[in-house]
């Protein structure tokens, strides 16, 4: 009875990994599908491409690429370092400010401490579109239109990252850890950069992440402020591309954009992924 028992707790737990394998498999092949779907495209002409999809690639990848690089509406290249100085300088504004606030949060015992935590999770909690005409409007009386820096600057205050930080604080770093560092002398920007930074690598990462692609797939704002060509970032630039007129329209620039877009995206997770993974492993470990 005992082999019997063993044996089938050893067949269910058998059917269930496979079970789980089959479910993962088909999320992975979805998930990859259109990653694909955008390669193969982006290999066709735009004939080809309104005719359906094909699983097998064209032969005018280098074409669609030369034809997107010297279309003189279309400045990709402008783009692409616009796009990238926009999205790093968010992340690292919001990754480095948001967490400082967070860590005094953390870390002091003022007053109104609850009611300043409340009031960032209200401003959480209120869309984009809400504060834009305001927004458009202090920034002309700035006159920083057709600038980058309202597309970057404004994430020193990030309350999702402050929220997000200030979470991960009340579950991995301890407080004795501070003390010890303010008996030993330590400064509390130096406590701060050398202990409690290096503590908060995996969620430094996960909100890098974030916010790189939430400031690189942004379209609203910069579409409010940015008049000049070549001060454009890729969101509008692939707008712009699709809202062509009919003898312009070319749906292989298209996704030739759109797969170009995506690169720096990838990159950065690749990059960031291993911190993620450490993190997780490590909380799984303390648990």
């Amino acid at each position: 009875m005992s082999k019997n028992k063993s044996t089938g707790k050893k067949g269910s737990m058998t059917a269930a990994r496979v079970g789980c394998y089959i479910v993962l498999i088909i999320l992975s092949f979805l998930c990859l599908f259109f990653f694909y779907m955008l390669l193969i495209n982006s290999s066709r002409n735009n004939f080809q491409i309104q005719q359906g999809f094909s699983v097998i690639p064209g032969k005018s990848f280098g074409v669609n690429f030369r034809n997107l690089i010297n279309n003189g509406n279309i400045p990709v290249v402008s783009g692409i370092v616009n796009s990238l100085i926009v999205s790093a300088l968010s992340a690292g504004l919001a990754i480095y400010f948001s967490t400082l606030t967070a860590y005094g949060i953390f870390a002091y015992d003022f007053k109104l401490k609850k009611a300043a935590f409340a009031v960032i999770l209200l401003i959480m909690t209120m869309p984009t579109q809400i504060s834009a005409v305001g927004f458009v409007t202090q920034m002309d009386k700035w006159g920083l239109m057709d600038s980058l820096i309202p597309l970057f600057l404004p994430s020193i205050a990030s309350p999702v990252v402050v929220f997000f930080m200030k979470q991960y604080m009340d579950s991995t770093l301890p407080m004795e850890i501070v003390e010890a560092a303010r008996i030993d002398g330590s400064g509390e920007f130096h406590t701060f950069n050398s202990i409690v930074l290096p503590v908060m690598k995996p969620a430094l990462a996960v909100q890098a992440i974030f916010t790189f692609v939430a400031a690189w797939n942004n379209y609203f704002i910069p579409a409010l402020l940015i008049n000049d060509a070549h001060k454009k970032t890729l969101p509008i630039l692939i707008a712009q591309l699709r809202n062509a007129d009919f003898l312009r329209f070319d749906l292989g620039q298209v996704y030739m954009l759109i797969n170009i877009s995506i690169i720096p995206i990838i990159i950065i997770y690749l990059f960031l992924s291993k911190y993620i993974v450490r993190g997780v492993a490590l909380g799984s470990v303390k648990g």
